[in-house]
């Protein structure tokens, strides 16, 4: 079974005696299927002073992490490309790959609960604005490969609740979430693109290789549909020309508003296709 791990090493918004920054290693476990259940996720938490900032402290705090799990991660994701030298030695002294990502979903909510009901209660709180080390750079899109073009694509929408059903899809690559740890009722409509094409295995092997974060409608300079990925990544899935469809793409990011951000890809080889080549459950993510 496949675990991977969602960390964070960062200095937060409360000073020691010596009116230092306090840094704190955060990790928890990722969700990965449907039916997960984020309050069972593993997840643990070390304070450490600023003198301790190195891979070394952060190796440790892994280790003391896998300990405390009885766990050893396949791959480990980040959010802070400032720290990628750092996390990634760690990481690499572990024999554990670690990916940059902001498909960190579950640290996400995590930090951001922190903020509102940890940090402001301990004594050395100094409150500030927003950290503007997860605000990404707008990318340049790149262009997809020629072979991994989808043929054609439609925008989509299935009801939360019937994602209940998800482990029981034809999928060949996949990855999900719980819904209602993120705030979908289960009648809420959730937004979707589905691609088709007759390479749809290999299309979608390729996408299962990038840390999948969301689908975007970008009305300018051209209005093109991208797929956001790693930390500071988009590709150019689809060029949209006419006025009805650039609506639906409208409509498509509206409709992700109403689900907190939630949405989906799927590929599968023909509208008439019963199974899916590849199925990803994505996230919009707001900086912390």
């Amino acid at each position: 079974m496949t675990t991977i791990w969602e960390l964070d090493f960062y200095s937060r918004p409360i000073l020691d005696e010596n009116k230092k920054k306090i840094w704190e290693v955060l990790i928890c476990e990722s969700s990965l299927n449907i039916n997960d259940s984020g309050e069972e996720k593993f997840r643990y938490s070390q304070y450490c002073s600023n003198q301790e900032v190195n891979s070394v402290t952060l190796g440790n705090a892994i280790k003391e992490a896998m300990a405390k799990s009885g766990q050893t991660p396949q791959k480990i994701r980040f959010f802070r490309t400032q720290m990628n030298n750092m996390i990634t030695k760690a990481g690499k002294d572990l024999g554990i790959p670690c990916a940059p990502s902001r498909r960190t979903f579950n640290l996400n909510q995590w930090l951001a609960k922190r903020m509102e009901e940890v940090y402001p209660s301990h004594p050395g709180y100094t409150p500030v604005g927003a950290n503007s080390s997860v605000l990404m750079p707008n990318p340049t899109p790149q262009t997809l490969p020629d072979a991994l073009l989808a043929e054609k694509w439609a925008f989509v929408s299935l009801e939360a609740a019937a994602f209940a059903e998800m482990p029981e899809w034809e999928i060949g690559f996949q990855e999900a979430f719980p819904l209602k740890n993120f705030g979908v009722n289960p009648d809420t409509s959730i937004p979707g693109m589905i691609f088709f094409s007759s390479r749809a295995l290999p299309l979608a092997a390729w996408i299962s290789g990038l840390e999948l974060t969301s689908l975007k409608f970008e009305a300018l300079p051209l209005a093109n549909l991208l797929l956001e990925t790693g930390v500071n990544d988009s590709w150019i899935l689809a060029n949209i020309k006419d006025a009805a469809t650039i609506a639906e793409a409208q409509g498509f990011e509206a409709a992700k508003q109403k689900a907190n951000g939630v949405h989906f890809l799927a590929v599968q080889s023909d509208p008439q296709a019963e199974s899916f080549a590849g199925f990803w459950l994505l996230q919009d993510m707001s900086p912390i």
